[in-house]
């Protein structure tokens, strides 16, 4: 007998909507609800517009949240309330407190969440997860990350760290939950940011610095810049039997990033459709939903990924490290000197 195609819920149209739907359709039916953008998304991809977010829920199996960042707790807990399993996209949330609330939530309700950190389906960091644990790099010592791209400056609040926690959260979330991925458990975060540039035309760049449990230490940077700044992912990682690196740069011929007045940068991966870390990721998740094999990634994984952002986050604002404390479920970090 044939499965029966899963029913499911879009909420949010922008951007990252666009590697969303075209998989969630190679699965099952989905509806869309946004307050903007809904029916252009529709007409690019196909789904179906409703009128509200409670005629959603009423008519789906399972809900993907890829609103923005400040809005993610709000649709995520609608969700579980009316008994369904998310899919948010990531940050979880943007605060600490309502990241550990949607976990809770989830589990008190007998629902699963998971948070889309897309990164650990693309298969450079697929590789060097399973490098690592085969033991090929020998004891990890030293990591770095960086991850370049265009300012999004399509849509205001990713410009109000309020809202989006603006580079670090919004970006290096990616690279500093692969680097705990990785390298295990964060016990001390350093960071150091900037914003230079006009509201039209902004750059902004952080440095984060983490010390594992184990004693390896990950460097994970990230660039937002001028429109014309294509995405670019880089990592190295070194271990007392070897190193292993990746740069995206390498699949091109030559490096040319200079201002031209018909380029167009991105801040998103240029993808091979015949292996879409986004269906990978998604197929993953909704084969959970249906009692398959447990995800690589934890609705716990990602309020850790957000704890490690705002602990990066007050060390950017008071100058000093943040301690975090080891113990399961803690969620707050301390200031040391």
């Amino acid at each position: 007998m044939t499965e029966q195609r899963l029913r499911i819920g879009l909420v949010g149209a922008g951007v990252i909507a666009h590697a969303h739907l075209p998989n969630l359709l190679r699965i099952g039916d989905v509806v869309v609800f946004s307050e903007v953008g809904a029916e252009e998304l529709v007409a690019a991809h196909g789904g179906e517009v409703v009128g509200s977010l409670d005629e959603l829920l009423a008519r789906v199996d399972v809900v993907d949240v890829v609103v923005p960042t400040y809005a993610h707790a709000e649709v995520v807990r609608a969700a579980l309330a009316a008994g369904k399993d998310v899919i948010s996209e990531k940050p979880l949330a943007r605060t600490d407190a309502d990241a550990d609330d949607l976990v809770r939530l989830a589990h008190e309700a007998g629902r699963q969440l998971y948070p889309a950190h897309v990164v650990r389906y693309f298969p450079e960091y697929v590789r060097l997860k399973a490098a690592v644990e085969a033991g090929q790099l020998g004891e990890l010592a030293v990591l770095r990350f960086v991850r370049s791209g265009a300012f999004p400056t399509r849509s205001a609040w990713f410009a109000d760290p309020a809202l989006s926690g603006g580079i670090i959260m919004d970006q290096m979330i990616h690279d500093l939950d692969i680097a705990r991925w990785i390298a295990g458990e964060v016990v001390r975060v350093s960071a150091v940011h900037v914003r230079k540039g006009t509201v039209d035309h902004p750059v902004e760049a952080a440095h984060v610095l983490l010390t594992h449990a184990s004693g390896a230490i990950s460097h994970v940077a990230g660039i937002w810049g001028p429109a014309h700044l294509p995405f670019v992912t880089e990592f190295s990682a070194a271990g007392t039997l070897g190193t292993l690196s990746h740069d995206s740069r390498d699949e091109r011929n030559y490096t040319a990033e200079l201002l031209d007045e018909e380029a167009v940068g991105g801040d998103l991966p240029e993808l091979d459709p015949t292996e879409d870390p986004y269906f990978l990721e998604i197929r993953e998740y909704l084969g959970a939903f249906r009692g398959g094999a447990v995800p690589r990634v934890s609705a716990e994984d990602g309020a850790t990924a957000v704890r490690i952002v705002n602990a990066a986050l007050r060390s950017v604002e008071t100058g000093q490290p943040v301690d975090l404390e080891p113990a399961a479920g803690r969620t707050h970090g301390t200031v040391t000197a």
